[in-house]
C-alpha cells in the first residue's frame, strides 16, 4: 500500500497508528480509540439471522462432541455443542462474546489467521460475523479452534461457519473500518520486519510489572547469561505453553543477545506467564528470562523452520532453516538441571517437541487435560479397534479404543499419556484411513471406560493395556527415535533371511496398493518399501505391521523419513 494513494482522513489513520507505538501506546489501544471514534458498533439486524440455521433449535450447531455415552453404550447418543452442517465460507459465526466485547477483541481471534475483511457484531446476542479474506483462511481458523478452545477475557467463545459467504453492511463507517483493518495488519507486519531486522520501532516495553489490564497476547523475551544453548523448542514445550495456547513465535539475535517474540491466543495468557516467568532461569543460574510486553497485535510469521513458527499454519514453507528436533546437548542440561524451569524430556515429550516444531500443532500446556482422543470421519464399514490400535500405536502405547455405539463413524482413542495423544494428533490428523479424511482432536474424556459386565457391546470396545504390540514400553528403545509422520515409504525389520524382494513386494500388493520401490538392507533383515502413496502406505502399515512371516517372524512395519 502506498500511501501517496491515501486520502487525508486515511492518511490521518496511519500515522495515528505508527505514531501511538511509537510513543509506547500497544497497538490495541491505539485501535480500540480509533474503532470507538470513527466506527460505530455493527450491530446489525435480525435480518441477517432470519431464516437461517442459526435460530433453529434442531439446525445442529457444530460439530461431533465426545460428551456421547462413554460409559454405557445402551445411552442415546448425547452431544453438546454440536458444530453445524454449514459448508465451508470465508464466514464465521461466532457465538457467546462476553457483554462489553469490542471488536478490536474480535479481530484479534482471526488476525492470526490471515487478513480480516469484514467484521458485523450483534452486541444484544453476544455474537459476531468475522469475514477473512479466503475460505482456507477461515477453515484454517476453525480447525485451530476446533482443538483449542478460543477465549475472550477468559471466557470460553464458539466459531462455525456461516452460512453467509460474505458479509454487506451498509454502515457509512465501513470503508473507514476496512481501512483500518488493512493499516492494522499491516503496520503489524511492518514492525515484526523491522524488529527482525535489527530496527527499533518496536523495541520499548508495554508495562514493565505485568500487574494490570493486559494489553497484548504478545511477549518478547531477551534470555540473559545463556551458558546452554536455547532453541525455539525448549521455550514452547515446556516453559510458555504452561500460561495458554502458543499461537507463534519468532527467534532473532539482537545487540548480540538471543530474544524472541511468542503470541499467545490471548492477553491474559501473556500477562500470566510474564508475571511468572519473568526474572526466573530457565537452566540454573543461567539463561535468565526478562520479558515485556510487545507493542505488535500479530506476528507475521513466513516460514515454520529452526528460527520461527505459526502453528496455525502448518502449510508454511521451512525456508532457509529446517525444523529440528530438540538439540541433544539441551535434552542432557534438562536431565541435570532438576532446580530449573525445566525437568528431564522423556522421548515421546522430545518426538512431541519435534511435531510441534513442524508445525503441526500447538502443543497447549492445560492442567488436567487427558490422554484420550477424538477420532471422527471414520470409515464405518472398515474400522475396527485393531485398526486403530495398530495406526495410532505408531506415536504412542494405545491403551484402549471404543468406537461409539450410536455413531461408528468416531472413536474415543486412549493414550499412555498426553504427550502421546499429542503426538499421535499432530501427525495424523487429516490423513487419510480407508479412503475418508480423519478429524483428530482432543478429547474432554480423561478415560475410555470399559463397557459393564454383561453388556455385549458388538467388540466396539478393546482394552490394550496389557498387549504385546506396544512399541515404546521398554525404555531406551531404538523405536523413540524412530517416529516420523505418515510417508510413502515404509521401513521393514524383522524380517526371515529366506524372504526375497519379490514375497514382499507380493505381499504388499495384496494389501491394495501398488509397489514403487523396493530396497534391502545389508543384512536383509530390514528394508525400505515405497508405495505410490500415503494412503496405501498407512493401509499397508495396518494391514501387515506383527504379520507372521513363518518360524515366529512377526514383520515389524512403521513409516519412514526416507525415499528410495
Amino acid at each position: 500500500m502506498c500511501l501517496d494513494s491515501l486520502s487525508c482522513p486515511q492518511r490521518a489513520v496511519f500515522h495515528c497508528l505508527v505514531e501511538g507505538i511509537v510513543k509506547g501506546e500497544h497497538l490495541y489501544s491505539r485501535v480500540g480509540f480509533y474503532f470507538s471514534l470513527c466506527v460505530s458498533p455493527q450491530r446489525g439486524s435480525d435480518e441477517l439471522l432470519s431464516g437461517s440455521m442459526y435460530n433453529s433449535p434442531s439446525s445442529g450447531l457444530s460439530s461431533i462432541s465426545d460428551t456421547t455415552s462413554n460409559g454405557s453404550d445402551s445411552k442415546k447418543l448425547r452431544v453438546e455443542d454440536r458444530v453445524g452442517d454449514a459448508p465451508p465460507s470465508r464466514v464465521l459465526h461466532i457465538r457467546k462474546l462476553p457483554n462489553d466485547v469490542s471488536e478490536t477483541e474480535i479481530i484479534a481471534l482471526g488476525l492470526p489467521f490471515g487478513k480480516v475483511t469484514n467484521i458485523l457484531t450483534l452486541k444484544g446476542k453476544n455474537q459476531a460475523f468475522l469475514e477473512l479474506s479466503t475460505e482456507e483462511a477461515a477453515m484454517t481458523m476453525v480447525n485451530y479452534y476446533s482443538a483449542v478452545t478460543p477465549h475472550v477475557r477468559s471466557m470460553p467463545v464458539y466459531i462455525q461457519y456461516s452460512n453467509h459467504k460474505e458479509l454487506k453492511t451498509d454502515n457509512s463507517n465501513q470503508k473507514m473500518l476496512l481501512f483500518a483493518l488493512h493499516v492494522i495488519q499491516m503496520v503489524s507486519s511492518l514492525l515484526v520486519t523491522d524488529l527482525q531486522s535489527g530496527g527499533t520501532l518496536a523495541s520499548g516495553s508495554n508495562s514493565s510489572d505485568g500487574c494490570g489490564t493486559p494489553s497484548s497476547p504478545v511477549l518478547r523475551i531477551i534470555i540473559d547469561n545463556m551458558f546452554y544453548p536455547v532453541t525455539l523448542d525448549v521455550l514452547l514445550l515446556k516453559i510458555f505453553s504452561k500460561f495458554g495456547t502458543v499461537m507463534k513465535i519468532i527467534t532473532f539475535t539482537k545487540n548480540n543477545q538471543f530474544q524472541a517474540l511468542l503470541q499467545y491466543n490471548d492477553p491474559n495468557s501473556a500477562q500470566q506467564a510474564k508475571v511468572a516467568l519473568d526474572g526466573q532461569n530457565i537452566y540454573n543460574a543461567c539463561c535468565t528470562l526478562r520479558i515485556d510486553y510487545s507493542k505488535l497485535v500479530n506476528l507475521n510469521v513466513k516460514y515454520n523452520n529452526d528460527k520461527s513458527r505459526d502453528y496455525t499454519r502448518p502449510e508454511l514453507p521451512a525456508g532457509d532453516g529446517q525444523p529440528p528436533a530438540l538439540d541433544p546437548s539441551v535434552v542432557a542440561a534438562l536431565g541435570k538441571d532438576s532446580g530449573s524451569l525445566l525437568g528431564a524430556l522423556s522421548p515421546l515429550s522430545a518426538a512431541a517437541a519435534a511435531a510441534a516444531a513442524a508445525g503441526r500443532v500447538a502443543l497447549s500446556g492445560h492442567s488436567g487435560a487427558s490422554g484420550v482422543l477424538l477420532v471422527s470421519n471414520l470409515n464405518e464399514e472398515m474400522v475396527t479397534p485393531h485398526s486403530l490400535f495398530t495406526l495410532f500405536g505408531v506415536y504412542g502405547d494405545v491403551q484402549r479404543v471404543k468406537i461409539l455405539f450410536n455413531k461408528k463413524d468416531s472413536a474415543l482413542i486412549q493414550m499412555a499419556d498426553m504427550n502421546q495423544a499429542q503426538l499421535a494428533m499432530s501427525h495424523l490428523n487429516g490423513q487419510k484411513m480407508y479412503s475418508k479424511i480423519i478429524r483428530v482432536t482432543m478429547s474432554k474424556h480423561q478415560t475410555v471406560q470399559l463397557p459393564r459386565d454383561g453388556l455385549d457391546d458388538q467388540g466396539l470396545t478393546k482394552d490394550f493395556t496389557n498387549s504385546p504390540l506396544h512399541r515404546f514400553k521398554k525404555p531406551g528403545s531404538k523405536n523413540f527415535q524412530n517416529i516420523f509422520p505418515p510417508s510413502a515409504t515404509l521401513h521393514l525389520s524383522n524380517i526371515p533371511q529366506d524372504i526375497t524382494e519379490e514375497d514382499l513386494r507380493v505381499l504388499f500388493s495384496n494389501s491394495g496398493g501398488t509397489v514403487k520401490a523396493f530396497k534391502f538392507f545389508q543384512d536383509h533383515k530390514m528394508a525400505l518399501i515405497q508405495m505410490t502413496t500415503i494412503e496405501e502406505a498407512i493401509q499397508c502399515l495396518i494391514d501387515l505391521h506383527n504379520y507372521n512371516m513363518g518360524n515366529n517372524h512377526h514383520l515389524k512395519v512403521s513409516f519412514s523419513k526416507s525415499t528410495i
